[in-house]
């Protein structure tokens, strides 16, 4: 079984950045894909930007550009550099993980694993 703890939230101005993370306990082979969605009271979950067992990695239109993922597998940790914050990226940061890797639709797939979140303000 594995954790997902995410860390890194907080509050920030328009136009700041944040450095989320997500510590898996557990092995590799159960996070070969891994993904961070958002979610804001009374809206869909939206899927941020998602990273594959090859690297490889995907991102919201919303997000190109601006946030950058990335995994170190030797600490099993995913993170999520996140640039030129917007009030509209304001959520509840949630990473989600899977064995099998990525899906095609990465962005609204169920996932084997869930943290519990990190706010992110952005004010």
């Amino acid at each position: 079984h594995v954790q997902l703890v995410e860390s890194g939230g907080g509050s920030v101005q328009v136009g700041g950045s944040l450095k989320l993370s997500c510590a898996a306990s557990g092995p590799t082979s159960e996070t070969k894909g891994m993904v961070w969605f958002r979610q804001v009271p009374g809206k869909e979950r939206e899927g941020v930007a998602g990273i594959d067992s090859d690297a490889s990695t995907r991102y919201a239109d919303s997000v190109k550009g601006r946030f950058t993922i990335s995994k170190d597998n030797q600490k099993n940790t995913l993170y999520l550099q996140m640039n030129s914050l917007k009030p509209e990226d304001t959520a509840m940061y949630i990473c989600a993980a899977d064995p099998y890797g990525l899906p095609l639709w990465w962005f609204s797939s169920d996932y084997k694993y869930w943290g519990q979140g990190t706010q992110v303000t952005v004010s």
